[in-house]
């Protein structure tokens, strides 16, 4: 990267998110101690490609196949890719949670990982159960669906910057919202697929763990 603080864009003229920035070493250094050292990853809701050209350098034994549900910022990810000079980004796909079947998902299965970082929480409701459905059809015996974002908890006292955020995206969108964690279990179950591990992360964030069930 060109600056090494958090917020600074890595490339001033490709589209860049902050968040990403911020978030993705602390989300790096758990996938560190989940995954093996040699896999591949379904990267679902890519954005700005910057957690695929992050993980794919930080996994150096890993391959990651960005999505998206449209292929308006393709080609700002296949130029921070080209920059980054990796070989193991394939160029990204489209892939709409809300429009199955997901041949870009389903042409390369098996995957080790399918992962989703701030989606769930500005897409409709339907896309959890629709998130469940494909790992669960698509990973490989062993492998991971692994979602990262605020969420709320029946057992958690809800953070106030939290509460805050919910009722923003509601105000944006009355289909957006914080997801609260028993919900996405619920979903998750109907498809085989329970949660395996949580991880506190900053700024009040969580990291999920979802596998199959047995």
């Amino acid at each position: 990267m060109n600056s090494t603080h958090p917020d600074a864009p890595d490339h001033p003229d490709l589209p860049f998110s902050a968040a990403a920035a911020r978030n993705r070493g602390p989300i790096l250094a758990v996938l560190r101690t989940l995954l093996p050292a040699e896999g591949r990853a379904l990267e679902i809701a890519c954005g700005t490609g910057q957690h695929a050209v992050a993980f794919a350098a930080g996994l150096p034994g890993w391959h990651w196949q960005p999505t998206d549900a449209g292929d308006a910022g393709f080609a700002a990810v296949r130029e921070r890719t080209a920059r980054a000079g990796l070989d193991r980004v394939a160029p990204p796909r489209v892939l709409d949670l809300l429009a199955p079947p997901w041949p870009a998902a389903r042409d390369a299965a098996p995957w080790d990982l399918v992962y989703a970082a701030n989606l769930l929480h500005i897409a409709p409701w339907a896309c959890a159960p629709a998130l469940m459905s494909l790992a669960a059809g698509v990973l490989a015996p062993g492998g991971a669906l692994v979602t990262y974002g605020p969420v709320l908890e029946d057992d958690v006292p809800t953070a106030e910057g939290n509460r805050r955020f919910d009722a923003e995206l509601r105000a944006r969108d009355p289909a957006w919202g914080l997801r609260r964690r028993e919900a996405l279990e619920a979903a998750a179950a109907e498809h085989g697929l329970h949660l395996a591990a949580r991880h506190a992360m900053p700024a009040n964030n969580r990291l999920l763990v979802w596998r199959r069930k047995g």
